[in-house]
């Protein structure tokens, strides 16, 4: 069956790479039928009864729960509330927690349990284990923030969906969860592509060919190709797009360039190819980018 994908949202013509809201519900029923989105997602509950149905296997929650969905796996929120419930639901991009995208296989190794579809690490923390931490009233102040909005919000969020995600980590090693990973053999495959993602970084304004870097990964071609879509849940050339993407973007928020000067200068071939594929990632276009951008400074 094929399930419908939640886009990353534009609020005031900028993307979000993280959300916060609190959802009530009235009474019982779907409250968000079976979906996906690239967002790693935390439910926090505050009051009533809640059942998520994560790849058809049903978690409930209760007040002071809370559920840790990965990215891209398909999920259904119900309500189980004779009356009326809330939680707290918290969205962010993977790549928040290591803003090196893919570049440190030191890094991503804490991150690949929460954005493959194999991984069944617990779903639901229950309260007793929570309620005496930072967790909760860290869940508030995200909430408080990104409502708010005062000076340096973001930072403020950042940081604390940083140390919610740590302190993620440090329970599950703590407790021996297993992620349903071999980390020693991820590990190595990530070492293997790493003179890729390292050549990518300063060279992304060149042509860059998969052929070539598996050469330059002493890699057979196909090897190199199927470990890569298997690691880092793209192909190559996503990959080299997404590098020159997050390039594109420092340069319009920081530079007087035009934008066919900036797809110049990040490696794109013609303008309306960038322009294309800045959409595709950003749900939004280079020059709406930019004037939201400077409206927000």
């Amino acid at each position: 069956m094929i399930y419908p994908e939640q886009k990353r949202e534009i609020i005031n013509g900028i993307v979000f790479d993280y959300l916060c809201h609190i959802q009530e519900v009235s009474g019982p029923g779907i409250v968000y039928p079976a979906h996906f989105h690239s967002y790693i997602e935390l439910l926090y509950g505050i009051s009533g009864e809640f059942d998520v149905l994560i790849n058809g296997i049903c978690h409930p929650f209760i007040k002071g729960d809370m559920v840790l969905i990965n990215s891209k796996e398909v999920h259904q929120i119900n309500s189980a509330c004779p009356s009326k419930g809330q939680y707290i639901v918290l969205r962010f991009e993977p790549e928040l927690i290591y803003n090196s995208m893919f570049h440190n296989y030191l890094e991503i190794k804490y991150v690949l349990p929460f954005i493959m579809e194999s991984s069944s690490h617990k779903k639901v923390i229950k309260n007793m284990e929570i309620n005496s931490t930072f967790i909760p009233e860290l869940l508030y102040e995200i909430l408080n923030e990104f409502e708010t909005k005062s000076y340096g919000y973001e930072l403020a969020i950042k940081n604390h969906i940083g140390r919610i995600f740590l302190w993620i980590l440090r329970y599950f090693h703590t407790t021996g969860t297993d992620l349903s990973i071999n980390s020693m053999t991820f590990e190595n495959q990530i070492k293997l592509l790493q003179p890729a993602m390292d050549y990518v970084l300063e060279h992304y304004k060149e042509d860059i060919s998969a052929w070539d870097m598996a050469a330059l990964c002493n890699l057979s071609y196909s090897y190199f190709s199927r470990t890569f879509n298997k690691i880092m849940k793209m192909n190559f050339h996503e990959y080299v797009n997404h590098i020159r993407i997050m390039e594109a973007e420092k340069l319009l928020l920081s530079s007087e360039m035009n934008i066919t000067e900036i797809s110049t200068a990040v490696g794109f071939n013609t303008t309306s190819y960038f322009i294309k594929i800045f959409k595709i990632y950003k749900n939004i276009s280079p020059k709406q980018f930019k004037v939201s951008g400077t409206m927000n400074k």
